[in-house]
């Protein structure tokens, strides 16, 4: 594997690491709100993961025959850790991840927030998409894209429903004039 790869894998799985270390919820936090959520997305990862690359050396299925689809990944991985850590740094103290409601919180709603709800999930996301095209592999790249997707679905809907017993109206109105996870989309 080209060091070009192994570095952009390593400083995106290591980016991982730190925020799941460093923004973990205080005691002081409301707990069990999670519902094992941040289990199911640990778990996907590391099952379709590993799989993806199986089917990328066994499977042959390329996205495009050009090599340069690989680098474009890379670039897409990096660019999913780079907003992905403005959308967590411009939550500060409000961002942890397991799903915690503080005292003091407050509803984030302007920046990428007035336009999109989730955006550290969105770019995530496209940090595993641009995996799968790293990989150049069609097939392990709609694995990682629905598996992640759809542990993500299940996570947004457990954090809305505690978002919603935190703010009630103020949330469903944010709601309604925002998206989920592709902005003006969806």
């Amino acid at each position: 594997m080209n060091i070009l790869f192994t570095a952009v894998y390593i400083i995106w799985i290591t980016s991982e690491i730190l925020i799941n270390r460093l923004h973990k919820s205080h005691s002081a936090d409301a707990q069990n709100l999670d519902k094992h959520t941040m289990t199911l997305i640990w778990i996907t990862i590391g099952v379709v993961t590993p799989l993806s690359v199986y089917l990328a050396s066994h499977v042959e299925a390329p996205i495009w025959r050009n090599g340069i689809i690989n680098f474009i990944g890379l670039a897409v991985i990096l660019a999913g850790c780079f907003f992905r850590f403005l959308a967590i740094r411009s939550l500060g103290k409000e961002f942890t991840v397991d799903v915690a409601i503080h005292s003091e919180h407050t509803l984030k709603n302007n920046g990428m927030y007035r336009i999109i709800r989730h955006p550290s999930y969105a770019f995530s996301l496209l940090s595993f998409i641009g995996f799968g095209l790293s990989l150049n592999n069609i097939f392990s790249t709609a694995l990682l894209t629905l598996a992640v997707l759809a542990a993500f679905l299940r996570r947004i809907q457990v954090e809305e429903e505690a978002l919603i017993n935190k703010f009630g109206r103020q949330y469903l109105e944010y709601k309604k004039r925002t998206t989920k996870l592709i902005p003006y989309l969806w």
